[in-house]
């Protein structure tokens, strides 16, 4: 397969984009239902509240948060499938919401909770018909799409219909039916949805392969942090609606954090509850979780008080400091 770096330095920005969305309010009983066939009454939520942030040509960003933040609603605008409420975004140089086909033809949205292939088709049918819509020649279209079916070892799954395979089946075909047209930007939401432990380890490696391979650039949100971990340096967290951190991933910790975690293993078993708190036991394996200034101070109070066989210090875990910021921005 061969592909292209897009052509500008900032591949996605988006400057205060906020979009909002009308819900319809009712009180419940047969009387109020029947009043808002006349008389509707709506509410204004705000799904999505000034989020600002630039993503290079290039770059693979991880975009984190809880159900409902913001992710999914954001990404949508970012593909031009929503229009702003206000603010504005441009992507690979052009205006999403334009839907024109010069920008269409140059990305690729992956959804995992969401069928874009035909139902009662085999994929091999809507790969045909992508080369079309795409014009993409034949002979590049017939090497790329045997690359990417032999990739993901679903030479079986593709003349069957769609509607025969499973979640974890759908999600590769759907992925390879993305990538059929080259594109310079991928918009991943959840792709490992359903995918059993090595098929997303295969497809965190095939995603990795193309981004090095093509200079495409990648926004990602996935629930499963190991696959952020293992594609992104960066990450962009949001939290209703709002975005609460933009950054290194393994500067996650500082400033939302102030421990770490502690894993001794004694000669003999100890109680350490005032050494910090206990946060787990095994046997005479303990693990400690003690505020980082204190580091250094705690693990030489235990060397001289305890027969410590070995002693290591780690960050809390990642969905530990991320669920942090979460509550941060909805506290």
């Amino acid at each position: 397969m061969s592909g292209s770096v897009a052509a500008v330095s900032v591949a996605v920005r988006a400057s205060e984009l906020t979009r909002e969305f009308q819900v319809p309010e009712r009180e419940p009983g047969v009387a109020n239902a029947l009043r808002s066939l006349v008389r509707r009454r709506t509410r204004t939520v705000r799904a999505v509240e000034g989020v600002t942030f630039d993503i290079a040509a290039g770059e693979v960003v991880g975009f984190l948060g809880p159900n409902g933040a913001g992710k999914t609603t954001t990404i949508k605008m970012l593909a031009g499938l929503l229009h702003p409420t206000s603010g504005s975004a441009t992507v690979l140089g052009q205006v999403p919401s334009r839907r024109e086909h010069t920008y269409l033809r140059r990305i690729a949205l992956v959804m995992g909770n969401r069928r874009m292939l035909a139902w009662d088709l085999p994929a091999l049918d809507s790969y045909e018909l992508r080369r079309a819509v795409y014009s993409i020649p034949s002979g590049h279209f017939t090497t790329t799409r045997d690359e990417l079916i032999e990739r993901f070892e679903i030479g079986t799954l593709v003349t069957k219909p769609v509607r025969n395979l499973s979640l974890g089946e759908r999600m590769k075909v759907e992925l390879v039916g993305a990538l059929l047209h080259e594109p310079e930007l991928l918009f991943l939401d959840e792709p490992t949805l359903g995918l059993d432990v090595s098929t997303q380890l295969r497809l965190r490696h095939f995603v990795a392969d193309y981004n090095r391979r093509t200079g495409a650039t990648v926004l990602l949100t996935s629930h499963y942090m190991a696959d952020v971990q293992a594609l992104a340096e960066r990450v962009l967290v949001i939290a209703g609606g709002a975005l609460v951190y933009d950054g290194r991933l393994d500067q996650l910790t500082e400033g939302v954090d102030s421990t770490r975690i502690l894993n001794v293993t004694l000669a003999e078993a100890a109680d350490l509850a005032g050494y910090g708190e206990v946060v787990g036991v095994e046997g005479t394996k303990v693990a400690l979780r003690v505020d980082r200034r204190a580091t250094a101070a705690t693990t030489a109070r235990l060397m001289d008080a305890f027969d410590v066989l070995d002693l290591t210090v780690v960050d809390p875990p990642i969905e530990e400091v991320v669920a942090a910021l979460f509550d941060r921005g909805t506290g």
